[in-house]
């Protein structure tokens, strides 16, 4: 069982034009207004996700045998850098090979974009306009088991045959799963061929990080 905690966070509260709290995540029962598409009244409603990336940082750093790299040229680990977005990027790397690493991205947004082993980004927020209506509780979520997961060995990539093959990845929780998959065709081609011999030598997926001599 992981010993992270999520930090204490005074979130912000934020009201409609009538003065009411938007009770972000439970907005809308059916389907949402159309004019909430593509609008995004309050993306700093988002910017406790970098507090909980920073504990998640810190734990790591201080729980695994790992390496950590800082800095914005970082951010050139997710497939689709955009690096004029860039607050803040930070590498995380086990000290085995056979561990998948992390590099999280902090974004003026603000957000965090996740590059997690070796052909996979994701998002926190996914997407932030009205429609959606995520709350940063159900991204910071979202973030915290994906990352718990990766580090625990319940992380897997898998690049299937065939001419144009599908990238697949898996996690899997203690209480479930998730799963998805992407065209090679829109990964970098190098980043798909460098990654085939890596991942076909671990068909169980990534193992799990080793722990730091300190806390074994």
């Amino acid at each position: 069982m992981s010993s992270y905690v999520r930090p204490l966070i005074n979130a912000p509260v934020f009201r409609d034009a009538d003065g009411g709290v938007i009770n972000y995540g439970n907005r809308w029962h059916g389907s949402p207004p159309e004019d909430t598409y593509s609008v995004d009244t309050h993306p700093e409603r988002f910017a406790p996700i970098h507090v909980v990336a920073d504990a998640l940082i810190a734990h790591l750093r201080e729980t695994y045998d790992v390496e950590v790299d800082e800095g914005v040229e970082a951010a050139a680990d997710l497939l689709r850098a955009e690096l004029q977005d860039v607050v803040r990027a930070v590498r995380i790397r086990p000290n085995d090979p056979r561990c998948a690493s992390l590099t999280m991205v902090f974004t003026a947004y603000p957000g965090i974009h996740m590059h997690a082993g070796l052909l996979h980004d994701f998002y926190y927020p996914g997407c932030g306009c009205d429609a959606c209506d995520s709350s940063w509780q159900a991204e910071a979520d979202e973030l915290e088991q994906q990352v718990l997961a990766i580090v625990s060995g319940n992380y897997r990539e898998t690049i299937e045959r065939g001419l144009r093959p599908w990238v697949d990845y898996a996690f899997t929780y203690p209480d479930g799963a998730s799963s998805g998959k992407s065209r090679s065709q829109d990964l970098p081609a190098q980043r798909l061929k460098d990654a085939k011999p890596i991942l076909r030598a671990l068909p169980n997926g990534w193992r799990s990080w080793p722990r730091s001599a300190s806390v074994s």
